[in-house]
């Protein structure tokens, strides 16, 4: 039995790895070498000045040490390390079509790691509930690769509940040099909406401040309108709270669509206004050119 799951686990795996690899070569691959550059500049040596050098890279140390005028000589530092952030909470289970919201994260993450690893950039991942539930530190090498998308893919959350403020927190401990990180997320706040996200605001700051971080953002179409079927059982997948609506109404499917367009615009302006990026998606459209 367990040859046989892992066998359909592994066949999973080479399945996302033809699909991504294919999508990372045919569209990804250049735009991620122009969008995400090195760190900055290490240090390499310092050598006498020569006519057409810098000025201001003159050691003045050394210079003033041995009487002759040295220049600082830098090279460029091109790797990056890319952190995967994954929400695998219970609203993510969710899908109205072919393809769930993790499962489209999945495919996400799946495809920004081969991304990087084209790249020979470092990948890490984390994938969170409302604690952090797996940590893989950064590494590079298809083997690290492919152990990173069989965590993303096949993982069995503890918790179904949603703490993206902790998981915040954890990258910004474990991660001491600066990296680009992706939050994948439904971003379905626990309690009131409008207390989460003011809680939720600082530490997008934070890490902002210390990491290149992008949302992206992950819906179904289901959960922006209601299609008219009568009385439906509507049940918090984290909670388990259900509330019985009548989408026959057409003021209840309208309020229905209204409550959730406000909080995405008001979602979208937290983010934006805390100078990060933010990438929406739904599970009903194609992702890649948009990202």
């Amino acid at each position: 039995m367990e040859k046989a799951i892992t066998k359909e686990i592994l066949r999973k795996v080479r399945r996302i790895e033809v699909r991504t690899r294919r999508m990372v070569d045919n569209s990804l691959a250049g735009s991620y070498h122009s969008v995400f550059k090195g760190q900055g500049m290490n240090f390499d040596e310092v050598r006498e000045y020569v006519p057409g050098d810098e000025i201001r890279s003159i050691d003045w140390n050394v210079t003033a040490r041995t009487g002759v005028p040295h220049v600082k000589k830098f090279t460029e530092e091109r790797e990056l390390t890319i952190m995967l952030m994954i929400d695998i909470s219970g609203s993510g289970g969710f899908g109205s079509g072919d393809q769930s919201k993790r499962e489209m994260m999945a495919e996400l993450g799946s495809v920004l790691a081969f991304s990087a690893v084209r790249n020979n950039d470092k990948v890490g991942l984390i994938l969170f509930s409302d604690f952090v539930e797996l940590f893989i530190p950064p590494d590079k090498g298809r083997k690290h690769i492919l152990r990173v998308i069989r965590e993303i893919l096949f993982f069995q959350p503890k918790n179904k509940g949603t703490n993206i403020s902790e998981a915040l927190n954890f990258v910004n401990r474990v991660a001491k040099r600066k990296c680009v990180t992706f939050l994948l997320s439904d971003f379905c706040l626990p309690g009131d909406f409008d207390d989460s996200l003011a809680a939720l605001r600082p530490k997008l700051l934070v890490t902002g401040r210390r990491h290149d971080l992008i949302t992206v953002s992950v819906t179904d179409p289901r959960e922006q309108e209601l299609p008219d079927v009568g009385h439906i059982t509507l049940e918090d997948a984290e909670t388990g709270e259900q509330l019985v609506l009548n989408t026959a109404d057409p003021q209840t499917r309208q309020a229905y669509a209204h409550l959730a367009l406000d909080r995405a615009e008001r979602f979208a302006h937290t983010v934006r206004s805390a100078g990060l990026d933010l990438l929406q998606l739904s599970t009903d459209k194609p992702y890649i050119m948009p990202l």
